[in-house]
């Protein structure tokens, strides 16, 4: 398939258990201790009436480590001095964020003030017209809600010196510890913009363009992060940022610059699946490796349609948080607006904040644990087209779901991060299409698997370099023994199917089928050798008569399986995991799954079986270990939002502890219980009698 102009910025081993290593924390500045962070949004109407001893009464309940409090950007909340700096027509004499600011220090609360570079009001425009986005014919352009607001550009002066200017103001009037930016950067491109420094920039959508955003995002964000610090060496600059598995801002780059990553990644719509947090959860983790992450849960009805000032339903809310914490990061709770009628919000929060206060050390991580790494692609987000149209992220998403359902632990490698300091930590690593990679990536890839590593790899996985050229071989040809032999070929009628020609470990359970589903779409391909399964090309399914195939036999390989010292890999020529997510064929999971334990030897530092579709993490942490279990077993996992739960009966947890390690005490930390258990030489074993909505078993040792 072709590649779109679209373009991101581009530019062997044995596992030792529980060695994902990530840098620890540094404990120096305080944002890196925070655990439990939360936020109300200001309205306009909200100075002289809203109650601030009754909401500081409310977030002192979270145990909270920090509050955000609106300050400035679009409207002050102050008494600002500073010329274009829109003061809220209700805030009179009075000093909104000022007051609720001292009354938060009072309580303990860290303060991180919120402000909005986004908008503009008119008074401004007229000001400084020099600083908003503009069209092609030269006008100011309006928010599309709010239209007597208007867009201001980031290459503009605006981000150099208004923004700066209010960071400075509100460090010389308040004892504030960091600052935040709504809506800024984000992690997709700026609006389009005509504007005097716009025009001097190069064209949208182009490799150079890429560059010079990425470029003054970093700029800007240092300016800011130097303003917060003038005042205190601890204060902190944090973006906004989020986009999950569908992020194309170069997250590895901001990283370089981010003391603190938040993901405004509030909730989900739609048939989002439920397990979107833990996947930015993981995003995070790829490029943070183990340094501050937040992640905003909206307590308020963020869906389509849209109803912000009423509740979240509880079970959804809950969800959010516990995916949120168990992936490592730290909850933010949000509500907008000073006077809510709707007060169903707070009991989800105060209940899941001060559970997770309660056990605080065992929430401390150290480092994952995990087996198996996740190739994380931001270069397909931005430049490929898939075949058949889509997401770029379906081929993750559909591998993500197979290795839910499989019960893997996993990290995300982010596509800039394949070093063999990263590499080595995995007993294998899956590409899940990864289409796109440059000659010095699939060197790393190489040189794993030459050093013993495992490797799974689907479809067009390095078909194309890091400027998105198509290479007249795969890039990965010679690891897998394979090459390619004709164009992507789709579906007619039916899709292709596999031919079961050999028996193998990954065709385990398929005894009693000839034939599997293939997938929708495959890359034709030739391998060194005869194959365990070789492709049936596509049929008519209608009408019945017509529904067999006049080709039940080729030599084209369908998967293509090789061993070389004590490297194993797999390429599955089709896009089997996009098939598996669209279509929810359990055939399709059941070989990913397969084939990943057989590439990765099987070697599973924990494992947890029971019924039910759950999602694993597991981390070492201060006291000891964590394994947290999230319960997806829900008819709203991919459409609506949980509004029920539905229970999960017992779980048996088997640990390999590395050599040395004792045990002293394993608990249930959601249940509130202490769970009996055994050691056989290093494997710990034990059962939780159930898992309701999300559980930790924390081993504390000894």
């Amino acid at each position: 398939m072709p590649i779109s102009r679209r373009h991101f910025l581009a530019t062997g081993t044995v596992l030792p258990l529980f060695a994902a290593a990530q840098s620890s924390r540094s404990g120096q500045a305080w944002y890196e201790k925070m655990r439990r962070c939360g936020q109300v949004n200001f309205n306009e109407m909200d100075p002289g009436r809203l109650d601030i001893a009754q909401w500081v009464d409310y977030w002192s309940s979270l145990k909270l480590d920090a509050l955000l409090l609106n300050a400035g950007g679009i409207m002050a909340f102050y008494p600002t001095k500073i010329p274009g700096h829109h003061r809220s027509q209700f805030l009179g004499g009075g000093d909104l964020f000022g007051d609720f600011t001292k009354a938060a220090k009072a309580r303990g609360m860290r303060v991180v003030a919120r402000l909005d570079c986004n908008l503009a009001y008119e008074e401004t425009l007229q000001l400084r017209p020099e600083w908003f986005v503009r069209t092609a014919d030269g006008a100011p352009v309006k928010h599309s809600e709010s239209p007597w607001l208007f867009q201001t550009c980031m290459f503009s002066s605006y981000f150099t010196e208004q923004m700066p200017a209010i960071i400075r103001e509100i460090n010389s009037l308040y004892d504030v510890d960091g600052f935040f930016t709504n809506g800024w950067p984000s992690t997709g491109r700026p609006p389009a913009c005509r504007c005097e420094a716009c025009r001097r920039l190069a064209a949208r959508n182009t490799p150079a363009f890429a560059e010079q955003h990425l470029a003054r995002v970093l700029e800007v964000w240092k300016l800011w992060d130097n303003a917060a610090k003038e005042k205190k060496p601890d204060s902190v600059y944090v973006g906004n940022l989020g986009g999950g598995i569908r992020a194309t801002t170069d997250l590895r780059r901001l990283s370089s610059v981010a003391g603190w990553f938040n993901a405004d990644h509030q909730g989900r719509t739609g048939a989002t699946p439920i397990w979107d947090c833990a996947q930015q959860g993981r995003v995070a983790q790829s490029v943070m490796k183990g340094r501050c992450i937040t992640n905003v849960t909206g307590s308020y009805a963020n869906s389509k349609p849209l109803w912000r000032h009423t509740a979240k339903a509880p079970a959804e809310a809950t969800m959010w948080m516990a995916q949120t914490t168990a992936s490592g990061m730290v909850p933010w709770y949000h509500w907008l607006g000073g006077e809510p009628e709707d007060q169903r919000w707070r009991a989800p929060g105060r209940e899941f904040f001060q559970w997770i206060a309660k056990y605080e050390p065992h929430f401390v991580n150290r480092k994952p644990v995990a087996s198996v790494g996740v190739v994380f692609s931001q270069r397909m987000n931005a430049m490929y087209t898939p075949p058949g149209g889509g997401a770029p992220s379906d081929f993750l998403q559909g591998m993500y779901y197979a290795l839910l359902e499989g019960r893997f632990l996993f990290d995300f490698v982010h596509e800039d991060d394949l070093d063999a300091a990263t590499l080595k930590k995995y007993a294998a690593v899956i590409l899940p299409n990864t289409a796109i990679l440059s000659d010095a990536q699939c060197a790393q890839l190489r040189s794993y698997a030459r050093g013993g590593g495992g490797l799974l790899a689907t479809f067009e996985t390095g078909r194309y370099d890091g400027a998105g050229a198509r290479r007249g071989e795969l890039g990965l040809a010679d690891v897998f023994g394979a090459s390619v032999a004709g164009d992507v070929e789709g579906p007619k009628g039916n899709s292709y199917y596999a031919r079961i020609e050999q028996r193998h470990a990954i065709l385990a359970g398929f005894e009693e089928t000839n034939v599997l589903p293939g997938a929708e779409y495959r890359l034709p391909v030739k391998a060194r050798a005869p194959q365990a399964m070789t492709v049936v090309p596509p049929y008519p399914a209608f009408p019945p008569e017509m529904v067999y195939t006049r080709t039940p036999k080729t030599d084209e390989p369908a998967i293509v399986i090789a061993e070389e010292g004590m490297s194993r890999r797999i390429w599955l020529p089709g896009d089997v995991e996009r098939s598996f997510w669209r279509s929810g064929d359990g055939d399709l999971s059941r070989l990913l799954q397969q084939a990943i334990r057989w590439v990765a030897r099987d070697r599973m530092p924990v494992r947890v079986t029971g019924d039910g579709l759950v999602e694993l993490f597991a981390w070492e942490t201060e006291p000891g270990y964590a394994v947290h279990i999230l319960n997806y077993t829900n008819p709203n996992f991919a459409l609506g939002w949980f509004r029920e739960t539905y229970p999960l009966g017992a779980q048996t947890v088997r640990m390999e502890l590395p050599e040395g390690v004792r045990v002293r005490k394993v608990q249930a930390l959601r249940a509130g219980t202490e769970l009996k258990y055994k050691v056989t030489g290093q494997t710990l074993e034990f059962t939780l009698p159930g898992v309701r909505d999300y559980e930790i078993a924390a081993v504390t040792k000894g």
